[in-house]
């Protein structure tokens, strides 16, 4: 079969278009038939090997894994003998280590099935980024219906899907973004849309809860930008070589550490339970994935130079069956 690999760290110049040995399924797993996938921030991380802490557990001077690719949309053909869930023919989504590929192999637990209406291409966008956002909302923010949410980074992959569910669960969104994206993000149901290349994010408003995906704005900006009792959500933060953005969430975690306001940073965990939840949301027709590119399997490393550009609106696909 055909993947996208790379055997070292480094740039998108170092993932290959090359053969690999199909999978198998060992205890628990089974292998699809990969027809999309999408492409996240962690990809790039994996890619990479930045900050240098991802090394602890994807390998010390090479990665591990050396398949990219976590998103992933397709047809089983293989199960375990121990799956009894899913069977050969299935149209599943979820997670997949090394989707970048023809074909590939999941744990069942981290797959759902798909609804006949939904296109590979919306579920393959679904997964890391959707179930991120659903978390830091359900799980940290913790507001309220009738409570207000500032979303920073609206138009991103978890951004653009944060705003739909806010709205879904009640809240009022204020989403900040460039301008080009302000349109986009009002139509996703944002009440206030902040361009933050001519307005100030931090203007005296306070909100029950903040969901950072960008790390742009100083922690103590956001504290003070918070009702008493409200929670700072750290999704995501400035990049670096070594430590950050983890450096931005030990630094919000003492900054918060007295007083009522929480800061929060969490690594979401896809489960076949959170997948089902969110297609709840799409069937009843609050969430929808927005697409901003589609690349051929063979061009990931174009896929991947886009996403780290930092302008992606939304989640950019792979497509690997037409």
């Amino acid at each position: 079969m055909k993947v996208i690999a790379h055997d070292r760290y480094g740039s998108a110049d170092e993932l290959e278009w090359r053969e690999a040995p199909d999978p198998t399924p060992g205890p628990g797993q089974v292998v699809l038939d990969v027809h999309a996938a999408s492409v996240n921030p962690l990809d790039v991380h994996m890619m990479t090997g930045t900050p240098m802490l991802v090394r602890l557990g994807a390998g010390l001077r090479r990665p591990k894994l050396t398949v990219r690719g976590a998103d992933v949309a397709g047809v089983v053909t293989a199960v375990a003998d121990d799956v009894t869930d899913l069977a050969v023919g299935d149209r599943v989504f979820g997670m997949a280590r090394g989707s970048f590929a023809e074909r590939a192999v999941a744990s069942a637990g981290a797959l759902a099935p798909m609804p006949d209406a939904m296109s590979f291409g919306e579920a393959a966008a679904l997964p890391v980024a959707a179930v991120t956002a659903l978390q830091g909302l359900r799980d940290h923010a913790r507001v309220p219906a009738g409570g207000s949410v500032l979303i920073i980074g609206a138009a991103g992959g978890v951004g653009t899907f944060a705003v739909q569910l806010a709205v879904a669960m009640g809240l009022e969104v204020t989403g900040v973004c460039s301008a080009r994206n302000v349109e986009m993000v009002r139509e996703l149901g944002a009440a206030r849309v902040i361009d933050y290349t001519s307005e100030a994010v931090v203007d005296g408003t306070r909100y029950d809860a903040i969901v950072d995906n960008i790390g742009s704005q100083s922690i103590g900006d956001m504290k003070r930008s918070l009702v008493d009792g409200g929670a700072f959500v750290i999704v995501s933060g400035k990049k670096g070589r070594f430590i950050r953005p983890v450096d931005r969430v030990v630094g919000a975690t003492l900054r918060f550490a007295l007083g009522s306001k929480r800061a929060e940073s969490f690594t979401a965990k896809e489960t076949r339970d959170e997948l089902q939840e969110l297609l709840g949301y799409v069937e009843r027709g609050e969430l929808r994935p927005v697409i901003d590119r589609r690349y051929a399997l063979a061009d990931a490393a174009e896929a991947v130079r886009y996403v780290m550009t930092g302008h992606a609106r939304g989640k950019v696909l792979i497509d690997v069956v037409a």
